[in-house]
């Protein structure tokens, strides 16, 4: 029998009609296929595992693994160099191992973690659309809301735990190599080991509150466009003009809304007398600035126009 008379053969149309009888799908009166949950697509433990099998999350974390010890090293050869004094906490760091701990955060708070931050939230959605398959995710369907919200947590979750293993690793460091001794500020205070812990913790929540509004930036510019490098490179130039702002005295009370204003106030933990005016209204600047990014983040993506 010819391909021209297939559709024509009675035989065939009957068994035709056999086959799509088998595959008739059950739809619901709102039009949903039966048995489809949009809370069992895009499961977290999924897209966590996904993310971490991907070879730029295993470089930043090694990087933080790998910076207490570059630290220790460079503090060793610069240690021939006699009374080049900077007057704050770097000149501090081989102390014990809480002012070693407070070093690795100070360096790392004005670029490094920020840009982190940028590259999990930057990336993110803006990645899936550089690869052609943010449209296969909205087409399963998924709901548009669900996709940012897995992606926003998963990048958080990733965030967090780049935060985390800096102090984490740099505290072994230290340890081993600084002792536990007590924690010193660049003022004379000096705090115990268990009270400098404490501090330590108390440094990381901040900074990852503080960098609130970096994830959010990023994650609405990873809504906006199909460029991941474009998301994470506009986050961080954002940033890096804000310091430079802030380092502008003539600017005088505006520099209080800068984002980045408050980014080192958690410094002051490492004190017997501790000043928490500055975190907190670092903590209101950060969420502030967060939940309008947010907002508009969330906005973009549930209205954009996904070609890609």
């Amino acid at each position: 029998m010819s391909e021209n008379n297939v559709h024509t053969d009675p035989g065939a149309i009957a068994e035709m009609e056999k086959v799509a009888s088998h595959e008739h799908i059950a739809v619901r009166p709102d039009g949903s296929v039966a048995g489809y949950k949009a809370s069992r697509t895009l499961r977290l433990r999924v897209e966590l595992a996904r993310q971490l099998r991907r070879r730029r999350t295993q470089l930043i974390l090694g990087l933080l693994v790998l910076l207490p010890f570059i630290l220790v090293i460079a503090f060793k050869l610069g240690s021939n160099n006699p009374n080049n004094r900077s007057g704050g906490f770097i000149d501090l760091a081989t102390a014990s191992a809480p002012n070693f701990v407070v070093t690795a955060l100070f360096v790392s708070c004005s670029f490094l973690l920020p840009m982190i931050v940028a590259i999990f939230f930057g990336d993110t959605i803006a990645s899936e659309a550089s690869w052609s398959s943010l449209k296969y995710l909205l087409a399963m369907p998924i709901p548009r809301h669900r996709v940012i919200r897995q992606k926003a947590i998963t990048s958080g979750l990733l965030s967090l735990l780049a935060i985390v293993v800096l102090p984490a690793v740099s505290l072994l460091v230290g340890v081993i190599f600084y002792g536990a001794g007590q924690a010193v500020s660049p003022t004379g205070d000096a705090v115990s080991f268990s009270d400098g812990i404490l501090a330590i913790a108390g440094s990381t929540v901040y900074i990852a509150v503080n960098l609130l509004w970096v994830a959010a930036l990023a994650l609405f510019l990873s809504a906006s466009t199909d460029a991941p490098l474009g998301a994470v490179g506009g986050t961080v130039l954002v940033a890096i003009v804000s310091q430079i702002l802030d380092q502008i005295t003539a600017l005088d009370n505006l520099r209080d809304y800068l984002p980045t204003h408050y980014a080192f106030s958690w410094s002051d933990l490492i004190s017997t007398d501790i000043d928490w005016s500055q975190m907190l209204r670092g903590t209101f600047s950060a969420v502030t600035y967060a939940a309008v990014f947010g907002a508009l983040a969330i906005r973009r993506f549930t209205r954009k126009d996904i070609t890609s």
